[in-house]
């Protein structure tokens, strides 16, 4: 298993990686139109929406986990299969990425963010894959958290939403504002700086302010089980494997009747 992220000489120096485009947008853009438009070159396109999570609903969430056999379709139209080491990036410090690479890494797959600037998108068009084969495989339960664990505060909680949502000041998106009681913010986007990862000590010192344990059983969540892959990635990478995902995140905790915090 590789590191959970590598920059781009590591790429350079690793030429049968397959390099994987997973931008999303949360204002309505294409992803496609955008991978059509320039990307990395040799990058193949994965639709996060199409691929990496099953349809929206109250129940589950805004992103609920994909079936193991829509995943592995999805991956194997990519010419991901079975094997295959994996670069994911997007432009937004690889946030949304992340959902791919955990995913890979929790079926024991090798897979890492491109870490650093991403330089230039500048290869347009449709990289059409080599045939390749991804068996489908059920989620390993121990990675995986439910609503009923992320809220009982027996291990640490750790939101990867943006400060002020935890506080419940900007809620635009879920049903409800605030966060699960007992949680700690640690915005997914501050492991990041200039495009470039936070030395090692720096997410070490942060994952450890938020309660974090070397070796011990902590839960993530975001607003719907994407972002706060990069998180559980950022914290392994730090020196905490072993985070699980709370996939239904805030966007199914508020759509229920359980109390919410709000403040910091």
């Amino acid at each position: 298993m590789i590191e959970p992220f590598v920059d781009a000489a590591w790429v350079r120096a690793n030429p049968g990686v397959i390099l994987a485009d997973t931008r999303c947008y949360l204002d309505g853009r294409s992803t496609r139109e955008a991978y059509d438009a320039g990307h990395l070159p040799g990058a193949v396109y994965v639709d996060l929406d199409g691929y990496l999570a099953a349809e929206p609903s109250l129940a589950e969430g805004r992103h609920p986990l994909p079936t193991p056999e829509a995943f592995a379709a999805g991956l194997s139209a990519a010419g991901i299969g079975d094997g295959a080491t994996v670069v994911a990036y997007d432009d937004a410090g690889g946030v949304m990425a992340a959902r791919l690479v955990w995913l890979l890494r929790a079926l024991g797959e090798s897979a890492a963010l491109l870490d650093g600037p991403l330089g230039p998108l500048d290869e347009t068009g449709t990289v059409v894959p080599a045939p390749a084969t991804f068996t489908p495989r059920p989620w390993p339960a121990g990675r995986l958290a439910s609503i009923d664990e992320a809220a009982a505060g027996a291990v640490p909680v750790i939101d990867a939403r943006p400060a002020e949502r935890f506080r419940g000041e900007n809620e635009t998106v879920d049903p409800r504002a605030g966060h699960i009681p007992g949680a700690v913010s640690v915005p997914c986007r501050e492991n990041v700086s200039d495009g470039a990862l936070l030395p090692r000590a720096t997410l070490r010192a942060r994952f450890e302010q938020a309660g974090l344990r070397p070796g011990e059983d902590f839960i993530a969540y975001c607003g719907s089980g994407v972002t706060a892959c990069h998180d559980l990635l950022s914290s392994e990478h730090a020196g905490f494997p072993g985070g699980r995902l709370y996939p239904g995140s805030w966007s199914q905790y508020a759509a229920t009747d359980r109390p919410a915090a709000t403040g910091a």
